[in-house]
């Protein structure tokens, strides 16, 4: 079953799975990740989703409700773009006033 922790502001994480793979599979997964630039949890989690989703397909059942799966795409969508920093603290906007 899956275990659920909570964060140090004391909100719940999301629930937690522990699983054992072979080397070469978890070799296979790493190289996944990195081609994707994504850490190799998320990578895991994207399989799983793909291959839970398939599974539902074949078997014509729907598991996950439009609303979650358009919210997963979104959130997979952040994931992948890259971080930009700020060179330097935001400048001050002025605005000056038209003189007739």
């Amino acid at each position: 079953m899956a275990t659920r922790q909570n964060s140090t502001n004391g909100k719940p994480k999301s629930p937690r799975i522990q699983v054992v793979l072979p080397e070469i599979i978890c070799e296979q997964l790493t190289i996944l990740a990195t081609n994707e630039s994504r850490t190799v949890s998320n990578m895991a989690k994207v399989l799983i989703q793909q291959g839970i989703n398939k599974y539902f397909e074949k078997e014509g059942k729907a598991l996950v409700s439009e609303h979650n799966l358009n919210t997963d795409q979104f959130r997979d969508e952040l994931e992948k773009q890259s971080v930009r920093r700020l060179k330097r603290a935001p400048q001050r906007i002025r605005y000056y006033k038209k003189s007739d």
